[in-house]
């Protein structure tokens, strides 16, 4: 099937209105100005070095959990990448339209490498990415992973997870819940998940996506919605500003200090637990010689002591993987989230 005739099938996929040709218009002309753009890029193709260009594709608006992933790497490959690593932001779709692109327009473009989370292979595996898998593309590296947070403004009543959870579990549309993705997305499934521990149905929630962490938290201070499902890294920054109440992380124990304050969903008694992965993947047709560069390149990264520093300056638990240790650790993955899609009745 030609390249565009792939685009047009996975834009009817990813909006779920084929009969809306304004919204499919607006989404296929935003694969086609990026894939434009990187024609009008000099230097395409990587010297005999590294990349002429080393660029990071961010598929999401400034400020969210992508935004971070890519920003581990331009400071993290400082020091072993020739040319600065540039940060591009590919928004709409959470990821979905940078995915695409990297399918069809770029799938040998050794110059860039895309961030991914664990988001992104739930979105994989309930078709929000189209018509292609993880075997369409490479998985290059994992540079950390992170905690699922729920987050409220700093002027909110809720104190604690446990009030929060009580109204919901009484009224599950009395409050807004807002997250980096729509229904289905991974953070759409922490509020899932938090409302089936108290035996409510997940879809009688109000929840609004917002295309990346960034744009939900900028709703939460706004006063647009009530709670934020997003990730720790995404909001470490913020949490020193007083704008923020995290009130619990999705992990199995508390954070390093500065944040054990912070405490865990499970010592609040509920049951949900949920790891964010995050790395890069690069097109499926990227030479060998290109990729392996890669790999060395965050190989090399991983050995440096300025490296596990910013990992933890970033709140980001060491998660280093790389080339095929990284393909076996994501195919695992795949297989994981496959089953909580199932579990969830996302997919059949």
């Amino acid at each position: 099937m030609p390249p565009d005739a792939r685009l047009s099938q996975f834009i009817a996929s990813i909006t779920g209105l084929p009969d809306d040709p304004l919204r499919a218009r607006v989404l296929r002309g935003a694969v086609a100005l990026a894939a434009a753009a990187c024609l009008l890029l000099p230097g395409v193709t990587p010297a005999a070095g590294g990349p002429s260009r080393p660029e990071c594709i961010a598929p999401a608006k400034p400020g969210g959990g992508f935004d971070l992933t890519c920003r581990i790497a331009q400071a993290g490959l400082s020091t072993v990448l020739d040319r600065p690593l540039q940060v591009t932001f590919m928004p709409r779709g959470v990821g979905a339209v940078a995915f695409a692109l990297f399918n069809t327009a770029r799938t040998d473009d050794g110059n860039a490498i895309v961030a991914f989370s664990t988001g992104s292979l739930l979105n994989i595996v309930t078709g929000k990415f189209g018509q292609w898998t993880e075997d369409d593309i490479r998985f290059v590296a994992t540079v950390g992973s992170d905690f699922g947070v729920i987050v409220v403004r700093g002027d909110s009543g809720y104190r604690s997870l446990h009030a929060l959870m009580s109204d919901l579990a009484g009224a599950p549309g009395s409050l807004v819940i807002g997250a980096g993705g729509s229904v289905g997305s991974q953070d759409w499934m922490k509020a899932a998940l938090l409302l089936r521990s108290v035996r409510r149905d997940p879809r009688e929630m109000r929840y609004v996506s917002f295309d990346g962490g960034g744009e939900a938290a900028t709703a939460l201070q706004g006063g647009h919605i009530d709670v934020f499902a997003g990730d720790f890294g995404e909001m470490k920054s913020h949490l020193d500003d007083g704008k923020f109440r995290v009130l619990a992380v999705l992990s199995e124990e508390r954070l390093a200090p500065p944040y054990a304050a912070i405490p865990t969903a499970l010592e609040q008694g509920y049951d949900v637990v949920w790891r964010v992965v995050r790395g890069f993947y690069v097109g499926g047709d990227v030479a060998a010689e290109d990729y392996d560069f890669w790999v060395d390149a965050f190989q090399r990264a991983f050995a440096t002591p300025e490296f596990a520093a910013l990992q933890r300056d970033l709140g980001l638990i060491p998660f280093n993987r790389a080339g095929a240790q990284v393909q076996a650790e994501i195919a695992q993955q795949v297989v994981a989230m496959r089953r909580l899609a199932r579990e969830m009745g996302l997919v059949r």
